[in-house]
This record gives C-alpha cells, sequence and structure tokens, in this order.
C-alpha cells in the first residue's frame, strides 16, 4: 500500500483510466456507458472523456449494434507475453461467441493434426437445425472447407508427405480426389485469403472461413461459420466475410500476431 508521500504523485487522469479498465471482468465483458459509470466513482463527465480517451488509444472497443463497450486489443498487448502463450481455445472462444452474435451463424474454431482437422471450439446459432460436430471431432482435412484453409499454410514437401499418394481417400462427389487438384486448390484459397465452401462438404450448407495466425506468422487455426443454404446470399456475402475475417484478425492478435497492415 502506498504511503502519503508516494499518494501525492499519483496522476488522477492514469489512476481513472486505469480504474475504468479495472471495472471489467467475468461477470462484466461488455457494458454500455451507464452500466460502466454506475461502477466506478468519478464524475459522469470525467467518466465520458476517460472512456473517450480509452477507445481512441484501442483500450476498449465499442461495439455500435449494442453500443456497448468491451476490452480492446491494446490491454492484451500490455500483458503480450502472457497472451500469446495462451491456448487459441482459451482466447477464441469469447470471439466466436461474438462472431455467432454478429453473424447469426453457429461459429467453430479449428486446428490441423496431420490429416485431419480437430474442432476445438464451437457455438449454436439460436434456433439452429443444422446437425452440429462436438468439440473433439476429427474431419479429414481435404474434404472440409476449414482444411483447405489450414493447407494454406504448408509447403510443397510437407503436403506431399501429408498426401503421399495421388490420389487422395474418399469418394464424395464434389471433393478433390486428385493430390495435384487439391494442391491446386489450396494455392488459390491461400492466394484469396479465404474460403467459401458452398455445399462442398455438406449438401446444402455453405460456410465462410478465415486463418488464425500465431505469433510466428503461421497459419495456428481457422474460424468459420455455418450458412444454412446451398449458397451464401449474395446481399449477405460481404457482412458475413467481414464479420469472420474480424473475428480471426482479433484472435491473431490476441496470439502475439502482428500483421503488416498494422
Amino acid at each position: 500500500m502506498a504511503n502519503e508521500q508516494e499518494i501525492k504523485y499519483l496522476v488522477p487522469g492514469l489512476e481513472r483510466g486505469l480504474q475504468l479498465l479495472l471495472a471489467f471482468g467475468e461477470q462484466h465483458r461488455d457494458l454500455t456507458f451507464a452500466e460502466l459509470h454506475r461502477l466506478v466513482d468519478m464524475p459522469k463527465a470525467t467518466a465520458y472523456r476517460v472512456v473517450q480517451t480509452l477507445e481512441y488509444m484501442g483500450f476498449l472497443e465499442r461495439n455500435p449494434r449494442t453500443n456497448t463497450f468491451s476490452l480492446g486489443m491494446n490491454v492484451l498487448r500490455l500483458g503480450f507475453e502472457y497472451i500469446a502463450s495462451l491456448d487459441v481455445a482459451q482466447v477464441g472462444q469469447p470471439v466466436i461467441e461474438q462472431l455467432r452474435d454478429s453473424s447469426q451463424c453457429s461459429s467453430h474454431l479449428a486446428i490441423r493434426d496431420g490429416r485431419d482437422i480437430i474442432y476445438i471450439a464451437r457455438v449454436s446459432a439460436a434456433g439452429s437445425r443444422i446437425n452440429h460436430v462436438s468439440i473433439g471431432t476429427r474431419l479429414p482435412v481435404h474434404c472440409t472447407s476449414l482444411g483447405r484453409m489450414l493447407l494454406t499454410d504448408v509447403s510443397r514437401t510437407e503436403f506431399e508427405q501429408i498426401f503421399p499418394s495421388e490420389r487422395l481417400p474418399g469418394n464424395t462427389l464434389g471433393q478433390p480426389h486428385d493430390r495435384e487438384a487439391l494442391w491446386q486448390m489450396v494455392q488459390q484459397d491461400k492466394a484469396r485469403g479465404y474460403v467459401i465452401g458452398e455445399s462442398f462438404f455438406r449438401e446444402g450448407i455453405s460456410s465462410i472461413v478465415y486463418p488464425v495466425y500465431d505469433r510466428s506468422g503461421r497459419v495456428a487455426a481457422v474460424v468459420s461459420i455455418l450458412v444454412p443454404s446451398e449458397q451464401v446470399p449474395q446481399t449477405d456475402r460481404c457482412r458475413l466475410q467481414n464479420d469472420v475475417r474480424m473475428a480471426a484478425d482479433k484472435i491473431s492478435g490476441f496470439l502475439g500476431y502482428l500483421s503488416q497492415a498494422s
């Protein structure tokens, strides 16, 4: 505890900013300004200026749809080394929950293990009738849109080690059966930066997939949403793509990835 001599050197503005950030926690992940003001001991005008400053500096993030605030990326970068060491499922779960809410679509987080993808986090959309996979479910990497995006990170040598045979396993209609065909498809996905799979794995179900990068710039995981239609509606396509991209970027940032654009 600081003594009186030390207290007189405190910076009031900094103290108020930190006090406001500490209002957020497990029970208060998203707060309106009115809720935030009730939780802190400072005048309303002061609280408003502190919130505006913290938002400008990236320590708070505003959700324009709900007009609520949550902790921003720069709070997490204060503890960069700790955050970078966290498991992708830990940091990804709340993000895909936000993605589900913004997109109104079931959301998933998956990683690659050899020739399989593994679902490590998932949330279902309200009222969804899609038969969802459970956490821990494995699927062949070459049969899914998520797997194609995960393969964009491997070299040609690694790719041929994963698929030593020129003929791919399985005979599902519409999916690649030839190793070279899959390689070319993956290179197109890599250049595009995302995958939109329309009835690729399951008839009548589409998906939008973006990569999650780790601190070293490698693809650590993928984020996806399931759209219950044969094709992603053109009226919603840009909005949904942006939702998934932002979620993937946020998780990448949590893992310590700094894009060239930042």
